[in-house]
């Protein structure tokens, strides 16, 4: 007995019920036929941008309605106008979610978005000792005295 089980399965199936179902809605047409443009011009980012999906994808012909030669000249402009870097290769999504790397537990590690814990605001309070900043800030006033910025303004408004 053979065991061409998987092979024979195919003919015992129906035929696609795709191909028996009427087409709904008006066919698409392509945009180069019918406003008859005579080449796909890779320098037009702005056309070629409609045949692009939200992640820069290369949509498919059933989806833009072109014919079979002008999708491959689409094709062929967008991967010339990605080289020249007129079009994107990809583009960037904005996740939903909030926190890190972790599931959806969180993991209890805090991330760089993450909450922080007592130990990191007690390791912020002793990095600066008490005082520490007056001191700077007396500094830098001293050292801006001793540039003399704008003294030759205040003579000129002393003469005035």
């Amino acid at each position: 007995m053979a065991r061409n089980n998987d092979r024979s399965r195919g003919s015992k199936r129906a035929p696609a019920a795709a191909s028996l179902r009427p087409r709904r809605g008006k066919p698409k047409v392509c945009v180069f036929c019918r406003d008859s443009i005579p080449w796909v011009d890779y320098k037009d980012a702005n056309l070629l941008g409609r045949f692009l999906s939200e992640r820069a994808k290369i949509k498919a012909r059933r989806t833009t309605g072109n014919c079979n030669r002008h999708q491959r000249e689409v094709a062929v402009a967008i991967k010339t106008a990605r080289e020249l870097a007129l079009l994107p290769y990809a583009k960037r999504t904005v996740a939903e979610r909030l926190g890190g790397r972790g599931g959806r537990g969180g993991g209890g590690r805090g991330g760089p978005g993450g909450p922080r814990g007592p130990r990191a605001e007690r390791e912020a309070e002793s990095e600066v000792p008490a005082g520490a900043e007056d001191a700077a800030v007396e500094a830098a006033v001293e050292d801006l005295d001793d540039l003399d910025i704008g003294a030759e303004d205040s003579a000129d408004d002393d003469e005035g």
